[in-house]
């Protein structure tokens, strides 16, 4: 079963990330280190395989 919109956006917030806001369903998040990344969608949809990829590689990247 998929994860949810809201689970991604707790691990970002966990891993430094902060909300830059967004327009509509979209929500922007950026590392002090540079990295960044959108999700879209509301918090309680189901996230898409390619979401969970990105935002997993780019916790990985804020932390080397």
């Amino acid at each position: 079963m998929p994860r949810k919109v809201r689970q991604l956006i707790a691990d970002l917030e966990q891993a430094g990330f902060i909300n830059r806001g967004g327009k509509g369903s979209h929500r922007n998040f950026e590392h002090p280190r540079g990295q960044r990344v959108t999700l879209s969608g509301g918090p309680g949809a189901d996230a898409r395989h390619y979401q969970e990829r990105e935002v997993k590689r780019k916790i990985q990247e804020s932390r080397t």
